[in-house]
């Protein structure tokens, strides 16, 4: 039995059968299929619902908030899993919302530049339909999210530098509400000055406040041209010099990723290339062709003054592809490192000036406590990853990361920056929300407890009760 708010809650035998007779086969109460939809890819251990209901359309999702708000019985939204911070765990049991059959791409407005879809389509899905459209989402987390689990979790990623995070690219949301109602945030218009900016509330929220049923996003044309380099160098200072410089000139780079020599090591391994075991940076330019190669020309330049060694750059697709497809395995080539130790993956991002600080303080830290640890980050914006591989059979180890996280996350606020750059909190973080935002975590629970005065949605999740 689990407590929330002082009283019992508990999921009784009427409610499932309740469930069961509304939702028929779309119901599962199997311990298989609950402990999957109680684990995201975290090293949060599985945390099972009581029953999985798969909806088809926003009708269904009305119709199952209504009856589990009735019931004060939690609800957990999820899409394809792939988060980060326990955000699909079901800390109170409940229902898991299986959202992976909304998955229709509504309707593409070629001229407007923006789409419409529901929220199990997933970033490979959409970008594979508008392949021949000559438009693209450029949001890209690396694993193959869900648009819907992107929203909630106020996901970002390796183009964001260019064209921003999912924030900046929600024109509208079609949400129900804990008690069955749907509402509409927004509209297709570029911009409104009409009320409050509601679609925001909701990105980013985790499936706090209601669950997100249809997205508008906005989409680009395919670049003319692109380009991709690689820059290792003598230093992690110049590698982050080049970085600020790069952006303080304006030169419009799509992607600047950083990779320091450990994760250099294991893509290496991993992947069978062969790049100097240095701190790394990865690049991307867009745009026409003379621009993408004075982009790359200039940024080359800026590298060399900064300790850069060969800029190699390309702009042939399969050499392109294989390098990203290095990148985006990074995860996969850290697992390998140790195959006996389990990845605990975390993030913070700092103001760009500070970045450099942040990540050798972190280094030291790290090895001086003797831990296996990846760096790699999206350093355009000051977003960082580390990737800690820990034997969790050895609790004098755990403990040891523990502290070397803890320490990392506080620095990072202390440089003027945040515990989380595009994570989330999930129920791992917390404590360092209310370290980060202080008096304002107040105000959010009272918004959620305007919105979900039950508490039914993703209880525990973001903000403690108060």
């Amino acid at each position: 039995m689990n407590k929330q708010f002082g009283q019992a809650r508990a999921v009784d035998q009427g409610f499932l059968d309740r469930l069961a007779d509304q939702f028929g086969d779309q119901a599962s109460f199997s311990d298989a299929v609950r402990e999957r939809f109680g684990k995201d890819e975290s090293y949060h251990p599985s945390v099972p619902p009581d029953a999985v209901v798969t909806v088809r359309d926003t009708a269904d999702v009305s119709r199952l908030l209504a009856l589990c708000n009735e019931h004060r019985v939690p609800v957990i939204p999820y899409g394809a899993g792939t988060s980060l911070e326990g955000s699909v765990s079901a800390l109170h049991g409940g229902v898991a919302v299986n959202l992976q059959e909304m998955k229709d791409i509504i309707e593409v407005h070629h001229e407007d530049l923006d789409v419409v879809v529901q929220p199990g389509v997933t970033r490979r899905q959409l970008n594979d339909y508008l392949r021949d459209s000559g438009l693209f989402f450029p949001v890209d987390p690396g694993a193959d999210a869900s648009i819907g689990g992107m929203v909630s979790t106020r996901a970002s990623g390796t183009n964001a530098v260019r064209y921003g995070t999912v924030r900046e690219n929600v024109l509208s949301l079609e949400a129900v509400l804990p008690d069955g109602r749907v509402i509409r945030t927004g509209s297709r218009a570029r911009k409104s000055a009409a009320g409050y900016d509601l679609s925001h509330l909701f990105c980013g929220s985790e499936g706090t406040l209601g669950v997100i049923t249809e997205i508008t996003l906005r989409l680009y044309g395919v670049p003319e041209a692109m380009s991709s380099a690689v820059c290792n160098f003598q230093s992690l200072e110049g590698a982050v010099q080049t970085v600020i410089q790069t952006i303080q000139f304006g030169v419009p780079v799509a992607r600047i990723e950083l990779l320091d020599p450990v994760q250099v090591d294991a893509i290496n391994r991993y992947s069978k290339t062969n790049y100097p075991v240095e701190p790394t940076l990865f690049l991307e330019f867009h745009g026409s062709e003379a621009s993408v190669k004075e982009q790359a020309e200039t940024v080359g330049a800026i590298a060399e003054e900064h300790g850069g060694g060969e800029f190699a750059w390309t702009t042939n697709t399969e050499e392109r592809n294989r390098l990203w497809r290095a990148r985006h395995d990074a995860a996969y080539a850290c697992k390998a490192l140790r195959p006996n130790g389990q990845i605990w993956a975390t993030d913070v991002c700092v103001p760009i000036s500070r970045l450099a600080e942040c990540i050798m303080e972190t280094r030291a830290d790290l090895d001086a406590n003797g831990l296996l640890a990846p760096i790699v980050g999206h350093v355009g914006d000051g977003n960082f990853h580390l990737v800690l591989l820990v034997d969790h059979t050895d609790e004098s180890e755990v403990e040891r990361a523990r502290a070397v996280h803890e320490r990392m996350v506080h620095r990072a606020i202390d440089m003027g920056g945040t515990c989380t750059g595009e994570h989330g909190i999930g129920y791992g973080k917390l404590d360092f929300l209310e370290r980060e935002k202080g008096g304002a975590v107040d105000v959010m629970w009272q918004l959620k407890q305007a919105i979900d005065p039950n508490n039914i949605m993703n209880p525990g999740k973001v903000i403690r009760p108060r």
